[in-house]
């Protein structure tokens, strides 16, 4: 099916979003950590070596964050609803959303945690 002209919605590949909360590692000893360190870095190789890695990494929680409104200002905080996102985060563009499915379970038994699973809408210009 072709996309239909300025349209959003597409039989394009799409970007997936796999991430989990840092209190979803609290249950991990330090060696415990190392270990789930290693095996996510093997899984996200996996995902490089199949072309499906467009990004990762962590929220760097010791750096607060802020609000830049439209003339620039710079203001401390952030919206209600996100006040307490952390945790780590990769981004995956795949074909199906069952694909998605394995791409996070392969993350969640490396990372020893439970996955979360959104889907980006489909953006022409990206």
């Amino acid at each position: 099916m072709a996309p239909i002209p300025g349209s959003f919605w597409t039989d394009a590949m799409k970007h997936y979003l796999i991430s989990f909360p840092s209190s979803a590692m609290r249950h991990l000893d330090a060696e415990q950590l190392d270990a789930a360190a290693k095996s996510s870095r093997e899984v996200i190789d996996q995902a490089k070596a199949a072309g499906a890695y467009v990004f990762g990494g962590g929220i760097n929680e010791a750096v607060s964050p802020v609000m830049v409104a439209g003339d620039g200002q710079i203001l401390p905080g952030t919206y209600a609803e996100t006040a307490r996102l952390n945790g780590g985060y990769c981004v995956l563009k795949l074909a199906s959303r069952r694909e998605a499915e394995d791409w996070a379970a392969k993350i969640a038994g490396a990372c020893r945690c439970a996955q979360e699973l959104r889907e980006f809408m489909f953006d022409p210009e990206s």
